[in-house]
């Protein structure tokens, strides 16, 4: 399908509904796709993309939308950042891809460099690139276990690691990820309750959560013996599982117990990392300095590539030959990710997060009240969730996220749905979004809410 549009398109960033949303050409193309692409591909918003650049999204029938998905937290430079651009096109003049196991490249160390000076811990670090987020969990726990001899993993409740066999066994959402799929290979895997202040048992402080969390972590060590355990992987914010922000000082005291029993400690940034909160990574924000980092999502501006980022000599523990995979730290992707690391020091996305979170509190705070089915803003820079319930209760309201979010998506901006119960609004907009943008986007969401509250307010008397 060729159309003229411009290599370095500027594209107005306004909100502009040029048919309803889906537009008719979005329709046809649909039609093509479902007729072409197997059902277990499923889609939020069924538009297809022209061009893309800062805060919008142009469709093919001429809309433009405000992102507030950044590709699930992937495009945090923008979908078309000049740098990155410029970078992957003189890449790819040059050569577009030789393993790097076989014939080495300057990018790739490079972008291990930065990665080692910038991930937390003052210890010396090394990094090994692969291709996808799922794909450095695992091999941050084959590390893991060849640093230990141990062949157990602890994860969470609520926790999301990946779409692969041993990924989904670590995550925790059954359905849809893992509907079909078993078994899984579940031997080794164990899961602790992540503190959820919002719905921990009892009422509890955040305190008391952190407390009692660590108490049924020191259980699940005791029940299933430290000597079997290899790591403990932990999202410093849980991100598919609904942006679940642990109290204070639970991760590092996590870390501590963890380093008690010898096990290794692997912090899985996949969707938190890179200014996405506010800091460089979001461990960061408590102090908490794992063992092993695992990046991908916002590392490649847009092209895929991971890294597993940690103490040299955890990482050391593989012998040659052990890691990598053909297509891991592609070249292109490695000038993706330099550009990204330019982006984010040049333009202090960093702060640019900061600025986010404050602008996205102080508009959507109106309407967040339990008693009317909003329980809780929270998350950190541009990395923020809303979460709906019944009204009154803390029962989880899937059918009011979904509600919400289709009509944002009828209005022009595409938000996204999250959570274990399926009853999260997530908002990761780029952090490159221009204020008067995000504005105009909030201002939908709200009036959404505000609507939908409305509408569920009679029926609610009338039940």
């Amino acid at each position: 399908m060729s159309r003229d549009v411009p290599a370095d398109p500027t594209i107005p960033q306004t909100r502009h509904l040029r048919t309803a949303v889906p537009g008719p050409r979005s329709l046809a193309l649909q039609a093509e796709r479902d007729a072409a692409l197997p059902a277990g591909l499923g889609r939020t918003l069924p538009v297809f993309v022209e061009r893309m650049g800062g805060g919008i999204i142009e469709d093919v029938d001429g809309n433009r939308i405000v992102d507030l998905a950044s590709g699930i937290a992937v495009t945090s430079v923008g979908a078309a950042h000049p740098e990155v651009a410029r970078r992957v096109a003189a890449q790819a003049e040059r050569f577009t891809h030789t393993c790097f196991l076989v014939t080495q490249y300057e990018s790739y160390v490079r972008v291990a460099q930065w990665l080692n000076a910038n991930a937390p811990g003052d210890f010396a670090k090394t990094t090994a690139l692969f291709s996808t987020g799922a794909e450095a969990v695992e091999n941050a726990v084959k590390i893991a276990r060849a640093a230990t001899g141990r062949p157990g993993v602890v994860v969470f409740s609520n926790a999301y690691h990946g779409r692969t066999l041993f990924t989904l066994a670590m995550t925790a959402k059954d359905k849809p990820y893992k509907t079909g799929f078993g078994p899984l290979p579940t031997e080794h895997v164990h899961r602790a309750p992540f503190p959820d202040p919002l719905r921990w048992p009892g009422s509890l402080a955040p305190a008391q959560v952190a407390d009692a969390a660590l108490d049924a972590f020191e259980e699940l060590v005791d029940r299933v013996g430290a000597d079997q355990l290899a790591c403990v992987v932990v999202e410093p914010i849980q991100g598919e599982g609904g942006f679940i922000v642990p109290p204070r000082g639970y991760l590092p005291r996590l870390a501590e117990a963890a380093h008690r029993h010898g096990i290794v400690v692997v912090g899985d940034e996949v969707q938190a990392g890179l200014a996405r909160t506010g800091t460089l990574f979001a461990s960061e924000h408590d102090g908490f300095v794992p063992d092993l980092v695992c990046t991908a999502k916002a590392l490649g501006g847009g092209l895929p590539i991971s890294a597993v980022t940690g103490r040299a000599e955890v990482m050391g523990a593989v012998s040659p030959g052990g890691l990598g995979g053909t297509y891991s730290g592609n070249p292109l992707a490695c000038e993706a990710a330099l550009a990204v690391f330019e982006a984010i020091d040049g333009q202090d996305l960093t702060g640019r997060a900061r600025a986010i979170e404050e602008q996205v509190r102080r508009a959507l705070a109106p309407v967040v009240e339990a008693d009317r089915g909003v329980a809780q803003l929270r998350g950190r820079g541009a990395m923020l969730a809303l979460e709906l319930v019944r009204p009154g209760t803390l029962e989880p309201d899937p059918d009011a996220a979904a509600a919400i979010a289709a009509a944002c998506h009828r209005q022009g901006v595409l938000v996204l749905v999250c959570g274990t119960l399926g009853n999260v609004i997530r908002l990761l907009p780029p952090l490159v979004i221009e204020p008067d943008l995000l504005a105009d986007a909030l201002a939908v969401l709200s009036d959404a809410i505000r609507e939908h509250i409305a509408v569920a307010e009679p029926e609610q008397v009338s039940a």
